[in-house]
């Protein structure tokens, strides 16, 4: 592809590729704002006036000026570490074999808890319970029986309560919940916060999650690990071969 140049400040040329470069540098969530006719032309503008800065500031003598080299020097110690480190630490390959490994000695780590997904109706009062269950049964929706006469928030979503494991809802409520086959509809549970009518929309039983599922994690994990010890091992060499010696 073409680096097709976007601006001239004087003899330096802005191409495609220092926009494209620029823009890396932001979070990702910018990026996409960015990433438009109207951002990139912020953008090049931006370049633009940070080249015509970057000349006055030579005209001008700051890059000899001693405050400026002070910051320099600084800048140029910590990008030179920041880069020893990430050159020291690249070549640390992860492979299949130690992923497996890992996988079968601690699958308990990748354990998911069974769950269910529900729905539930919440009024105050057991009479009104009943009376929302013959409308059910005589044709109205959960959802719009939720919709209509439940007082939880959830009533907006149809009774909607997501999925859950167990222990993360009373236990009159958890109870019924799990009991109830896919598509059952309870009795009117009663809790601390009144009388619930509960829909079991899903059912998950506890499983492992498989080598597949879980292989990036692993990998990530493993990367971390070598890395650190390789930065430890290596920084305690480094005490020895520069003699660092702790002040008493």
């Amino acid at each position: 592809m073409e680096n097709k140049v976007l601006a001239r400040v004087g003899d330096v040329s802005i191409t495609q590729n220092d926009v494209e470069e620029t823009m890396k540098r932001f979070p990702q969530e910018r990026q996409a704002y960015i990433d438009s006719e109207i951002g990139r032309k912020q953008l090049l503008e931006q370049i633009i006036s940070f080249e015509l800065m970057y000349k006055h500031g030579k005209e001008l003598g700051f890059d000899n000026d001693k405050e400026f080299l002070e910051h320099a020097k600084k800048m140029e110690k910590e990008l030179l570490t920041q880069f020893t480190i990430a050159r020291v630490l690249a070549e640390m390959p992860i492979t299949d074999e130690e992923i497996a490994s890992f996988y079968a000695e601690n699958n308990n780590m990748f354990k998911e808890e069974e769950s269910v997904s529900a729905k539930h109706i919440l009024v105050e009062s057991l009479e009104k319970a009943k009376e929302i269950e013959k409308e059910i049964a005589n044709g109205l929706s959960f959802e719009d029986a939720a919709r209509k006469y439940s007082s939880c928030p959830s009533s907006q979503n149809g009774g909607d309560l997501g999925s859950f494991t167990r222990g993360k809802m009373v236990p009159e409520f958890e109870e019924a919940a799990f009991k109830l086959n896919v598509g059952e509809v309870s009795e009117p549970v009663q809790t601390q916060f009144g009388y619930h009518i509960i829909k079991t929309e899903e059912k998950s039983d506890p499983k492992v999650k498989s080598l597949e599922e879980v292989k990036d994690v692993i990998k990530d994990n493993l990367l971390q690990e070598k890395q650190n010890k390789k930065y430890m091992d290596m920084t305690e060499e480094l005490k020895v071969k520069y003699n660092v010696e702790y002040e008493k």
